[in-house]
């Protein structure tokens, strides 16, 4: 406990940018969510009072003013937060890809990344970390979240947006002027994470989400929260 929850509350961090793993809930303000889900169900299995410590985006939750102001989060795996953050095996996986005009002359990932061609993405998600490291042409225009990376897009009519493909497909869907390329750059993998430190806490919160994984929890979790396409990552055997 002293490991996991040293205040005596779990302090888990939501963060906003993926509605895929976290929406808020209209009614009463507080997450839900597969992500939501699983902190409660943590912090029940501890019998301690769960703290919700909130964050419009993904970045803001591993920047280094962030980092010790919660005890657990949920974040894609990437090597850059890893240099602060302790990962779990994924628990959802999903896909990054590109949003375009439908008249645009790109139909696959790959044929974006030229000289010239435009992409904006939100600032510090994982798939603006994955393409800052990917790309060999093309440029990243950066907005601060995601949602405002499509705006973006749209007001500057760049060449496409970044993002993971559900809200994508969802916005493209409700505007007959765009549409999803089929193929994907990137597999998230979503995890949980620990701040770097603390290793009973991580051994125990990587046991926690492969058995999340195998009861069926997370694809219930994800049916009541309205995602049922995100896929629920398969079995790992790292608890250490």
């Amino acid at each position: 406990m002293a490991d996991i929850a040293p205040t005596g509350r779990l302090r888990a961090a939501i963060n906003y940018g993926n509605p895929v793993l976290a929406q808020r809930d209209v009614a009463g303000g507080e997450p839900r969510g597969v992500s939501a889900a699983l902190a409660r169900e943590l912090a029940k299995r501890l019998g301690v009072e769960l703290e919700w410590i909130q964050y419009e985006t993904a970045g803001a939750v591993w920047a280094p003013t962030a980092v010790g102001q919660w005890d657990v989060g949920f974040l894609a795996i990437d090597p850059e937060r890893a240099v602060r953050i302790d990962f779990t095996a994924a628990y959802v996986i999903i896909e990054g890809t590109y949003i375009v005009f439908k008249g645009s002359q790109f139909q696959q990932v790959a044929d974006l990344d030229r000289p010239g061609v435009q992409i904006s993405v939100g600032r510090n998600a994982a798939y603006d970390l994955y393409l800052s490291r990917t790309l060999k042409h093309a440029q990243l225009v950066r907005a601060e979240t995601s949602s405002a990376a499509v705006e973006l897009f749209l007001q500057q009519k760049l060449d496409a947006a970044g993002g993971v493909r559900q809200p994508l497909l969802a916005f493209a869907k409700s505007n007959d002027d765009l549409r999803v390329v089929n193929d994907s750059f990137q597999r998230i993998e979503q995890a949980m994470a620990i701040p770097k430190g603390r290793p009973t806490a991580t051994c125990y919160v990587r046991s926690f989400v492969e058995e999340m994984k195998a009861s069926g929890f997370i694809s219930e979790s994800l049916r009541i929260s309205g995602q049922p396409d995100a896929v629920v990552a398969p079995a790992s055997q790292q608890t250490r």
